[in-house]
């Protein structure tokens, strides 16, 4: 959480600070005292300005894109697509899409962020600590599992981070900010190994498929990516994680994420689970956390 000043506070709010003082005074203004001075929680003053928000009388705030951004994953793009809910996809990686999310552009997006130290929910955190997603949702899609993906017959006998970097093998990686991205630095400082120590394949590739389709073509030996998209090829098993969809309270209640929602909660959709490996869709569809 980051805490402004007064003096931060007030250039941030673009008010005078014997103003601020004023607000502090009649309690209007988000604000904890620490050892006799002011601080200012950013979240809580962008909650605030939201909440004070006014606009001219008929104004509606702008509808966002049918999309759901985000991360990739096929059986999103699959229930997306026979679910009939008129929503597309628009995979850019877990914070590109939050970022799109966060400026109304979309109407909910797919993340699976990991901390880079620490433990706890990284996706729940990122709602709960931001004020720009006070009246945001986050629905539980899936679990899925998270591994090498290896040449067949894993002829490098790759089976952890280290020995990716002992046999100095080629590895695809995806951009910054990808969830799988993540994931891969979140592991290499788990195991005390430094991203330089990597030899790297460029450029990124955009998705998971792309970095199964650069193995197979033999430009990459490895890659992280999900069980579900290693066909054809060797897949060591590394964690499972939490894959989400985060939206606004009031989209939640419209007939195109409820239209996916009820898809997610069909035989056919734990099917395909199934039939994709690597997926745990037990709880598919709970909120996991709202405003």
């Amino acid at each position: 959480m980051r805490l402004f000043t007064t003096t931060e506070a007030a250039e941030y709010l673009r008010l005078k600070e014997r103003k601020l003082y004023e607000l502090v005074a009649e309690d209007a203004i988000p604000c904890t005292k620490v050892t006799g001075k002011w601080l200012f929680p950013q979240s809580e003053l962008d909650r605030w300005l939201a909440a004070n928000l006014t606009r001219p009388k008929g104004m509606q705030a702008a509808e966002p894109m049918p999309i759901v951004g985000g991360s990739h994953d096929p059986l999103l793009e699959w229930a997306l697509r026979e679910s009939g809910s008129g929503l597309a996809t628009l995979p850019e990686g877990s914070e590109t899409g939050l970022a799109r999310f966060e400026q109304g552009g979309i109407v909910a997006t797919a993340l699976h962020l990991h901390p880079l130290s620490g433990a706890g929910d990284a996706n729940v955190h990122a709602l709960r600590g931001h004020g720009a997603f006070a009246d945001a949702i986050l629905l539980a899609f899936a679990r899925r599992e998270q591994g090498l993906l290896l040449a067949p017959g894993n002829p490098l006998r790759l089976n952890t981070l280290a020995d990716v970097v002992r046999q100095k093998a080629r590895i695809a990686v995806r951009p910054k900010g990808a969830g799988a991205q993540l994931l891969l630095l979140s592991l290499l400082k788990q195991s005390g190994i430094g991203f330089e120590q990597l030899d790297i394949v460029a450029p990124p590739a955009p998705t998971g498929p792309d970095i199964a389709q650069a193995i197979r073509a033999g430009r990459a030996d490895c890659g992280i990516a999900t069980r579900a998209v290693a066909t054809g090829l060797d897949f060591v098993p590394l964690t499972w994680e939490r894959f989400d969809l985060a939206a606004r309270y009031r989209d939640y209640f419209r007939p195109p994420l409820q239209g996916l929602l009820r898809f997610m909660a069909t035989p056919a959709f734990a099917a395909r689970a199934r039939e994709l490996g690597g997926y745990d869709v037990s709880d598919a569809g709970q909120v996991r956390s709202a405003p």
